[in-house]
Protein backbone atom coordinates (compact mmCIF):
# COMPACT_ATOMS: atom_id res chain seq x y z
CA UNK A 1 0.00 0.00 0.00
CA UNK A 2 1.44 3.44 -1.07
CA UNK A 3 0.79 5.00 2.52
CA UNK A 4 1.07 8.75 1.72
CA UNK A 5 -1.15 8.79 -1.12
CA UNK A 6 -3.66 6.47 0.22
CA UNK A 7 -3.98 9.00 3.43
CA UNK A 8 -3.83 11.99 1.10
CA UNK A 9 -7.15 10.92 -1.05
CA UNK A 10 -8.68 10.10 2.08
CA UNK A 11 -8.39 13.34 3.54
CA UNK A 12 -8.45 15.41 0.77
CA UNK A 13 -11.95 13.50 -0.23
CA UNK A 14 -13.35 13.02 3.19
CA UNK A 15 -11.96 16.22 5.50
CA UNK A 16 -9.47 13.89 7.64
CA UNK A 17 -7.89 10.09 8.28
CA UNK A 18 -5.55 8.70 11.04
CA UNK A 19 -2.39 7.19 10.13
CA UNK A 20 -2.03 4.03 12.93
CA UNK A 21 2.02 2.79 12.76
CA UNK A 22 3.70 0.27 14.24
CA UNK A 23 6.21 2.16 16.37
CA UNK A 24 8.28 -0.33 17.93
CA UNK A 25 8.35 -3.99 18.77
CA UNK A 26 9.74 -6.23 21.58
CA UNK A 27 9.71 -9.74 20.98
CA UNK A 28 6.97 -11.13 19.19
CA UNK A 29 4.09 -9.57 17.64
CA UNK A 30 1.62 -9.88 14.63
CA UNK A 31 3.12 -7.03 12.23
CA UNK A 32 6.88 -5.91 12.22
CA UNK A 33 8.03 -2.09 12.60
CA UNK A 34 6.74 0.15 9.91
CA UNK A 35 3.06 -1.56 9.57
CA UNK A 36 0.26 0.53 8.68
CA UNK A 37 -3.13 1.45 8.61
CA UNK A 38 -5.02 4.14 7.28
CA UNK A 39 -8.44 5.12 8.85
CA UNK A 40 -11.19 7.52 7.26
CA UNK A 41 -13.87 9.12 9.37
CA UNK A 42 -16.60 6.60 9.03
CA UNK A 43 -14.26 3.79 10.15
CA UNK A 44 -13.52 2.36 7.50
CA UNK A 45 -9.70 1.24 6.82
CA UNK A 46 -7.05 -0.16 4.89
CA UNK A 47 -4.14 -2.14 5.70
CA UNK A 48 -3.37 -4.18 8.83
CA UNK A 49 -1.14 -3.73 12.18
CA UNK A 50 -1.97 -7.72 12.32
CA UNK A 51 -5.47 -8.28 13.21
CA UNK A 52 -6.98 -9.41 16.79
CA UNK A 53 -7.63 -7.53 19.62
CA UNK A 54 -4.86 -4.85 19.17
CA UNK A 55 -5.93 -3.60 15.81
CA UNK A 56 -9.42 -3.62 17.09
CA UNK A 57 -8.31 -1.53 20.31
CA UNK A 58 -6.11 1.03 17.89
CA UNK A 59 -9.18 1.34 15.10
CA UNK A 60 -11.24 2.61 18.17
CA UNK A 61 -8.99 4.93 19.41
CA UNK A 62 -8.37 6.41 15.83
CA UNK A 63 -12.02 6.53 15.66
CA UNK A 64 -12.10 8.53 18.85
CA UNK A 65 -9.05 11.25 17.72
CA UNK A 66 -10.84 11.77 14.45
CA UNK A 67 -14.15 12.36 15.86
CA UNK A 68 -12.11 14.96 18.41
CA UNK A 69 -10.40 16.76 15.25
CA UNK A 70 -7.12 17.18 14.38
CA UNK A 71 -4.84 16.94 17.31
CA UNK A 72 -1.64 15.32 18.80
CA UNK A 73 -0.55 12.17 18.09
CA UNK A 74 -0.30 9.22 21.08
CA UNK A 75 1.64 6.66 21.40
CA UNK A 76 -0.47 3.86 22.85
CA UNK A 77 2.27 0.77 24.84
CA UNK A 78 0.30 -2.52 25.00
CA UNK A 79 1.62 -5.58 26.98
CA UNK A 80 0.20 -8.42 24.17
CA UNK A 81 -0.48 -11.38 26.28
CA UNK A 82 -1.61 -8.95 29.62
CA UNK A 83 -3.40 -6.34 28.16
CA UNK A 84 -5.19 -7.89 24.95
CA UNK A 85 -5.08 -11.67 25.89
CA UNK A 86 -2.72 -12.02 22.85
CA UNK A 87 -0.54 -15.23 22.94
CA UNK A 88 2.19 -13.74 20.94
CA UNK A 89 3.84 -12.45 24.14
CA UNK A 90 5.60 -9.67 22.72
CA UNK A 91 5.24 -5.77 23.36
CA UNK A 92 4.23 -3.10 20.93
CA UNK A 93 4.51 0.63 20.82
CA UNK A 94 1.50 1.86 18.38
CA UNK A 95 1.66 5.54 16.91
CA UNK A 96 -2.06 7.29 15.95
CA UNK A 97 -1.81 10.39 14.45
CA UNK A 98 -5.02 12.60 12.42
CA UNK A 99 -4.49 14.59 9.60
CA UNK A 100 -6.92 17.13 8.03
CA UNK A 101 -6.42 19.08 4.91
CA UNK A 102 -3.98 22.20 7.03
CA UNK A 103 -1.54 18.79 6.44
CA UNK A 104 -1.72 18.37 2.83
CA UNK A 105 0.70 20.29 2.01
CA UNK A 106 3.27 19.24 4.52
CA UNK A 107 2.53 15.62 3.39
CA UNK A 108 2.92 16.06 -0.89
CA UNK A 109 6.92 15.61 -0.60
CA UNK A 110 6.20 12.17 0.69
CA UNK A 111 3.51 11.69 -1.39
CA UNK A 112 5.90 12.34 -4.23
CA UNK A 113 9.07 10.33 -2.74
CA UNK A 114 6.39 6.88 -2.87
CA UNK A 115 5.32 7.83 -6.00
CA UNK A 116 9.02 7.54 -7.18
CA UNK A 117 9.69 4.21 -6.08
CA UNK A 118 11.73 2.14 -3.66
CA UNK A 119 12.73 2.69 -0.16
CA UNK A 120 13.66 6.25 1.25
CA UNK A 121 13.79 7.64 4.65
CA UNK A 122 12.19 9.72 6.87
CA UNK A 123 13.25 12.02 10.30
CA UNK A 124 10.81 12.02 12.75
CA UNK A 125 10.25 14.30 15.87
CA UNK A 126 7.41 15.49 17.70
CA UNK A 127 6.60 18.72 17.68
CA UNK A 128 3.99 20.76 19.50
CA UNK A 129 2.60 16.91 20.25
CA UNK A 130 2.23 16.35 16.33
CA UNK A 131 5.03 14.34 14.32
CA UNK A 132 7.27 15.87 11.91
CA UNK A 133 8.66 14.42 8.88
CA UNK A 134 11.00 15.61 6.78
CA UNK A 135 13.18 12.88 4.08
CA UNK A 136 16.46 12.33 5.24
CA UNK A 137 18.15 13.78 2.69
CA UNK A 138 16.79 16.97 3.16
CA UNK A 139 17.99 17.20 7.06
CA UNK A 140 21.46 17.43 8.68
CA UNK A 141 21.89 15.09 11.63
CA UNK A 142 23.40 17.47 13.89
CA UNK A 143 20.25 18.99 14.19
CA UNK A 144 17.66 16.54 14.06
CA UNK A 145 16.71 14.17 17.21
CA UNK A 146 13.80 11.83 17.20
CA UNK A 147 13.88 8.26 15.21
CA UNK A 148 13.50 7.08 11.49
CA UNK A 149 10.75 5.55 9.44
CA UNK A 150 11.62 3.81 6.00
CA UNK A 151 8.55 4.00 3.36
CA UNK A 152 7.82 3.14 -0.04
CA UNK A 153 8.34 -0.52 -1.64
CA UNK A 154 10.45 -2.23 -3.46
CA UNK A 155 8.81 -4.53 -6.18
CA UNK A 156 10.45 -7.34 -7.87
CA UNK A 157 9.87 -7.50 -11.76
CA UNK A 158 8.49 -10.06 -13.23
CA UNK A 159 8.13 -10.77 -16.88
CA UNK A 160 5.51 -13.21 -18.04
CA UNK A 161 5.50 -14.38 -21.92
CA UNK A 162 1.84 -15.12 -22.73
CA UNK A 163 -1.41 -14.28 -21.83
CA UNK A 164 -3.65 -17.35 -21.73
CA UNK A 165 -5.70 -18.92 -19.06
CA UNK A 166 -2.77 -19.77 -17.11
CA UNK A 167 -0.92 -16.33 -18.00
CA UNK A 168 -4.67 -14.43 -16.86
CA UNK A 169 -4.33 -16.27 -13.95
CA UNK A 170 -0.96 -15.62 -12.88
CA UNK A 171 -1.61 -11.27 -13.51
CA UNK A 172 -4.52 -11.80 -10.80
CA UNK A 173 -2.44 -13.73 -8.05
CA UNK A 174 0.41 -11.24 -8.60
CA UNK A 175 -1.72 -8.01 -8.28
CA UNK A 176 -1.83 -7.36 -4.44
CA UNK A 177 2.06 -8.42 -3.90
CA UNK A 178 5.19 -6.78 -4.27
CA UNK A 179 5.47 -7.37 -7.96
CA UNK A 180 5.76 -5.01 -10.97
CA UNK A 181 4.52 -7.35 -13.50
CA UNK A 182 5.68 -6.88 -17.55
CA UNK A 183 3.24 -9.12 -19.56
CA UNK A 184 3.59 -9.88 -23.06
CA UNK A 185 2.26 -11.78 -26.14
CA UNK A 186 2.17 -11.48 -29.49
CA UNK A 187 -1.20 -11.42 -30.18
CA UNK A 188 -3.12 -8.26 -31.03
CA UNK A 189 -6.29 -9.76 -29.16
CA UNK A 190 -4.45 -11.58 -26.07
CA UNK A 191 -5.19 -9.36 -23.45
CA UNK A 192 -8.48 -8.46 -21.51
CA UNK A 193 -9.95 -5.06 -21.26
CA UNK A 194 -8.32 -4.24 -17.88
CA UNK A 195 -5.43 -5.22 -15.99
CA UNK A 196 -4.08 -5.09 -12.81
CA UNK A 197 -2.62 -1.25 -11.43
CA UNK A 198 0.81 -3.27 -11.29
CA UNK A 199 0.96 -4.89 -14.46
CA UNK A 200 1.19 -3.77 -18.29
CA UNK A 201 0.38 -5.84 -20.99
CA UNK A 202 2.46 -5.03 -23.75
CA UNK A 203 2.15 -6.59 -27.73
CA UNK A 204 5.48 -8.03 -28.11
CA UNK A 205 7.84 -7.34 -31.72
CA UNK A 206 10.50 -8.40 -30.22
CA UNK A 207 10.75 -11.37 -27.34
CA UNK A 208 14.86 -11.26 -27.16
CA UNK A 209 14.92 -7.95 -27.02
CA UNK A 210 12.41 -8.10 -24.03
CA UNK A 211 14.88 -9.95 -22.06
CA UNK A 212 17.96 -8.54 -23.30
CA UNK A 213 16.59 -5.07 -21.96
CA UNK A 214 15.28 -7.10 -18.37
CA UNK A 215 16.23 -6.04 -15.25
CA UNK A 216 19.19 -7.97 -13.89
CA UNK A 217 17.18 -9.68 -11.28
CA UNK A 218 13.83 -10.36 -13.09
CA UNK A 219 11.83 -13.38 -12.48
CA UNK A 220 10.95 -14.88 -15.91
CA UNK A 221 7.89 -16.87 -16.56
CA UNK A 222 7.29 -18.45 -20.06
CA UNK A 223 3.68 -19.63 -20.94
CA UNK A 224 3.34 -18.88 -24.46
CA UNK A 225 0.85 -20.54 -26.86
CA UNK A 226 3.77 -21.28 -29.23
CA UNK A 227 6.87 -24.64 -28.58
CA UNK A 228 9.53 -22.76 -30.59
CA UNK A 229 8.63 -19.37 -29.31
CA UNK A 230 8.96 -20.75 -25.57
CA UNK A 231 12.66 -22.03 -26.49
CA UNK A 232 13.80 -19.39 -27.96
CA UNK A 233 12.43 -17.23 -24.71
CA UNK A 234 13.65 -19.74 -22.04
CA UNK A 235 16.99 -19.94 -24.16
CA UNK A 236 17.79 -16.33 -24.09
CA UNK A 237 16.80 -15.87 -20.96
CA UNK A 238 18.59 -19.01 -19.43
CA UNK A 239 21.59 -17.11 -21.05
CA UNK A 240 21.07 -13.98 -19.26
CA UNK A 241 21.33 -15.35 -15.86
CA UNK A 242 17.82 -14.43 -14.16
CA UNK A 243 17.52 -15.70 -10.69
CA UNK A 244 14.30 -17.59 -11.53
CA UNK A 245 13.43 -18.82 -15.28
CA UNK A 246 10.22 -20.86 -14.98
CA UNK A 247 8.66 -22.32 -18.46
CA UNK A 248 5.27 -24.26 -18.09
CA UNK A 249 5.43 -27.48 -18.85
CA UNK A 250 5.71 -30.99 -18.10
CA UNK A 251 8.88 -33.40 -17.82
CA UNK A 252 9.01 -34.63 -21.28
CA UNK A 253 8.76 -30.91 -22.56
CA UNK A 254 11.32 -29.75 -20.23
CA UNK A 255 13.92 -32.83 -21.71
CA UNK A 256 13.21 -31.57 -24.88
CA UNK A 257 14.03 -28.18 -24.14
CA UNK A 258 17.11 -29.64 -22.66
CA UNK A 259 18.10 -31.47 -25.12
CA UNK A 260 18.12 -28.06 -27.70
CA UNK A 261 19.86 -26.72 -25.24
CA UNK A 262 22.88 -28.42 -25.13
CA UNK A 263 22.56 -28.17 -28.84
CA UNK A 264 23.32 -24.42 -28.55
CA UNK A 265 26.11 -24.71 -26.13
CA UNK A 266 24.55 -23.86 -22.81
CA UNK A 267 26.50 -25.20 -19.83
CA UNK A 268 24.91 -28.04 -17.95
CA UNK A 269 24.60 -25.94 -14.79
CA UNK A 270 22.76 -23.17 -16.43
CA UNK A 271 20.33 -26.12 -17.83
CA UNK A 272 20.02 -27.41 -14.52
CA UNK A 273 18.50 -24.12 -13.18
CA UNK A 274 15.85 -24.06 -15.21
CA UNK A 275 12.29 -24.83 -13.30
CA UNK A 276 10.05 -26.65 -15.15
CA UNK A 277 7.27 -27.49 -14.03
CA UNK A 278 6.79 -24.35 -12.32
CA UNK A 279 5.11 -23.94 -9.18
CA UNK A 280 5.65 -25.62 -5.89
CA UNK A 281 6.43 -29.15 -5.73
CA UNK A 282 3.54 -31.35 -4.79
CA UNK A 283 0.88 -29.37 -6.00
CA UNK A 284 -0.45 -31.55 -9.22
CA UNK A 285 -3.86 -29.59 -10.15
CA UNK A 286 -3.51 -28.21 -13.52
CA UNK A 287 -6.60 -25.68 -12.92
CA UNK A 288 -4.95 -22.43 -14.08
CA UNK A 289 -6.19 -20.89 -10.72
CA UNK A 290 -4.41 -23.54 -9.00
CA UNK A 291 -1.06 -23.46 -11.51
CA UNK A 292 -0.89 -19.58 -10.72
CA UNK A 293 -1.06 -19.57 -6.69
CA UNK A 294 1.29 -22.41 -6.64
CA UNK A 295 3.90 -20.35 -8.84
CA UNK A 296 2.97 -17.01 -6.75
CA UNK A 297 3.78 -19.07 -3.92
CA UNK A 298 6.67 -20.01 -5.07
CA UNK A 299 7.73 -16.45 -6.33
CA UNK A 300 7.23 -15.41 -3.07
CA UNK A 301 9.93 -17.63 -1.62
CA UNK A 302 12.41 -16.82 -4.16
CA UNK A 303 11.80 -12.67 -3.19
CA UNK A 304 12.27 -13.43 0.80
CA UNK A 305 15.42 -16.27 0.13
CA UNK A 306 16.81 -13.46 -2.60
CA UNK A 307 18.48 -16.38 -4.34
CA UNK A 308 17.80 -19.14 -6.19
CA UNK A 309 14.71 -21.34 -5.62
CA UNK A 310 16.32 -24.30 -3.53
CA UNK A 311 16.52 -27.94 -4.79
CA UNK A 312 13.83 -26.87 -7.98
CA UNK A 313 16.54 -26.78 -11.02
CA UNK A 314 16.43 -30.92 -11.51
CA UNK A 315 12.58 -31.34 -10.08
CA UNK A 316 10.62 -33.17 -12.99
CA UNK A 317 8.18 -35.22 -11.51
CA UNK A 318 5.94 -36.58 -14.08
CA UNK A 319 2.78 -35.98 -12.06
CA UNK A 320 3.37 -32.19 -12.05
CA UNK A 321 3.10 -31.07 -15.03
CA UNK A 322 1.32 -28.34 -15.93
CA UNK A 323 1.40 -28.60 -19.39
CA UNK A 324 -0.49 -30.82 -22.01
Amino acid sequence: MKVWRRLTDLVARHGSAALITVHDVKGSAPREVGAHMVVRPDGAFHGTIGGGQLEFRMLDTAREMLAAGRGQARIVDQALGPDLGQCCGGRVKILVETFDKRDLEDLAPLVEAEAEGGLFEVECRMEAGRVRREISSAVGDDRWTGWRETHGEVRTPVLIFGAGHVGRALVLSLAPLPFSTRWLDDREDAFPSHVPANAKAVNMRDPEAEIAEAEPGSFILVMTHDHPLDMAITAAALKRGFPYVGLIGSATKRARFEKRFRELGLPEETIRSLISPIGLPGITDKDPAVIAASVTAQLLQMRERGGRVSGQGNFSPPAASNDT
